[in-house]
């Protein structure tokens, strides 16, 4: 796994002793790490750019806010995830696998913070009629 680092690894790591607020996101292959302090990023397509890369790319990447209290997961499952094509089995291996890929993140970094994914984005679960049962919330 590769971490790059925005605007640069001390930088980073200043905030990660400190516990401070991060902006990672993850690419679905697990191979890269983008790293950012709230403050620099903003926004994960921001992050994006500061690496060079499309922000359009944005759904190839698991997206986290974290501190030392929580990892708020921005849940959005793009469709054609794994080129799963019915929707309850495509969801459910996002969620298995961000939730893999997150918590080495996590663990790697040194910070022990629950994974949640905030209710904006479970609506869309309820807005196609899914009861999410078989989300293992």
């Amino acid at each position: 796994m590769k971490y790059l680092k925005y605007p640069d690894e001390d930088a980073i790591n200043s905030c990660l002793a400190r516990k401070g607020a991060l902006l990672i996101a993850i690419s679905f292959d697990g191979e890269t790490v983008l790293i950012s302090r709230l403050e620099d990023s903003y926004e994960h397509h921001i992050l994006l750019a500061h690496f060079g890369i499309k922000q359009t790319d944005i759904d190839k990447y698991f997206r986290i806010v974290v501190d030392d209290g929580s990892a708020d997961w921005t849940f959005v499952c793009p469709p054609e995830y794994k080129n799963i094509s019915d929707r309850k089995r495509r969801i459910t291996a996002y969620y298995n696998d961000g939730i893999s890929a997150i918590s080495k993140v996590l663990a790697d970094i040194g910070y022990y913070s629950d994974i949640r994914i905030p209710k904006r984005y479970r609506r869309h679960f309820d807005v196609h009629g899914d009861d999410s049962t078989y989300l293992p919330y």
